[in-house]
């Protein structure tokens, strides 16, 4: 099978890019035909097919008539159908999978893989389908004003970066990109959680066209560590609805270590002076499982409706439990076995559950053994092909 998958992102910037990239690699062991279409980028891994890449655009950089040419990708691009085009001609492709495309690729590329009769598949990796600010997050709490398709909310509010430029430019492309048109040009949508399929019919979207598929783990993994190290950890990106700074106000109080993996719009604004908070920036794979394995747990003290967040599989896959905020698809992957839940955005009951799990014993083996298995490459594997086919 010749297979498309497209993401604005070609380099491990967050879940949505890790997730492509690794299925692109598992198509690949299963003997596919696989092309990725994204934009070029300084960072991008190489790719034989970064020829057919758009340039690069940036929304925040440049004067303002970079920025009307940014905002050209929304809608419509010259250089993006000519590009995409040029791929589907030469690969000939028999389904194509969307992940992150919006703004930078725009869903106009789905529309023109159906227009020829392709197969359109389109992940979910966050609520930009129901949500124009992407996050359902307005002044820093859950909104969910738009899911309902009352989008005119994200230009009332001014959503966006409380700028009414910013926040008109979403409104436009809602209406411009609208949730019949978007249907109309897919086949099927995958959820990689039941919470955000659940909010996608809620936006409007049909039943039967959304199947749930969890993520999954491609990395290299070998037998874990059962000796801990005394200390916790929190890997991710460190923006506001990511709830790192509610974890700092709590790993200020408390006498245990806290490591921090991951960069963000906030990273200059976090620094302590405490010796037993350490901040180590971005960390690749190999560097990064040590972290996880050896820590007591991993925190995710997220403040929206996190789908399913990869970095939880992969704690569980290296056999270290996690405290989840109790929010979004997080209960959906966290139970007594393998952490706890504490309540989103509550410090007192952040700090309580923190002092819980370092005298809580589990069985870091088990915790392994379970997620691979359930999050292995080979379930997500035989889930995605009955869809392609």
């Amino acid at each position: 099978m010749r297979i498309i998958i497209a993401n604005k992102f070609y380099y491990n910037r967050g879940g949505d890019c890790i997730a492509s990239i690794a299925l692109e690699k598992l198509l690949k062991e299963k003997g596919h035909e696989v092309a990725f279409f994204s934009m070029k980028h300084p960072e991008n891994f190489v790719s034989e097919w970064d020829s057919f890449f758009p340039t690069h655009v940036d929304f925040q950089k440049g004067g303002l008539k970079k920025k009307l040419q940014a905002a050209n990708r929304i809608f419509y691009s010259q250089e993006v159908k000519k590009q995409f085009s040029k791929l589907l001609d030469i690969f000939k492709p028999d389904v194509i999978h969307l992940n992150n495309i919006h703004s930078q690729l725009s869903p106009y590329i789905g529309e023109l893989a159906h227009k020829r009769g392709i197969k359109v598949l389109w992940t979910l990796h966050d609520y930009k389908l129901i949500c124009p600010k992407y996050t359902c997050i307005y002044n820093n709490k859950i909104c969910e004003c738009c899911i309902h398709n009352n989008v005119i909310n994200v230009l009332t509010k001014r959503c966006m970066k409380n700028s009414l430029a910013a926040s008109l430019l979403a409104y436009l492309e809602a209406i411009f990109w609208n949730r019949k048109r978007l249907n109309n040009n897919t086949d099927y949508f995958i959820a990689p959680s039941h919470f955000i399929k659940l909010k996608m019919i809620q936006g409007g979207f049909p039943q039967n066209k959304i199947k749930v598929i969890p993520n999954f783990i491609n990395r290299e993994l070998t037998d874990i560590k059962s000796e801990k190290k005394d200390y916790y950890c929190y890997v991710g990106r460190l923006s506001e609805e990511k709830g790192v700074e509610t974890l700092l106000k709590v790993a200020k109080q408390l006498p245990y270590k806290l490591i921090i993996v991951g960069t963000g719009p906030l990273k200059n604004n976090l620094k302590y002076n405490n010796d037993l908070i350490e901040f180590v920036g971005f960390k690749e794979w190999d560097e990064l499982k040590n972290i996880i394995e050896q820590a007591r747990f991993l925190v995710i003290p997220s403040e929206w409706y996190e789908n399913n967040p990869i970095s939880v599989i992969e704690a569980h896959c290296l056999g270290t439990p996690v405290l989840g905020a109790n929010i979004g698809g997080i209960p959906e992957i966290i139970s007594s076995a393998n952490g706890m839940l504490f309540k989103s955005g509550d410090i007192s009951d952040l700090k309580e559950k923190i002092q819980q799990m370092f005298k809580k014993e589990f069985d870091y083996n088990q915790i392994s053994k379970t997620a691979r298995e359930k999050f292995s490459a080979e379930n997500y594997y035989n889930e995605i092909i009955r869809i392609y086919e």
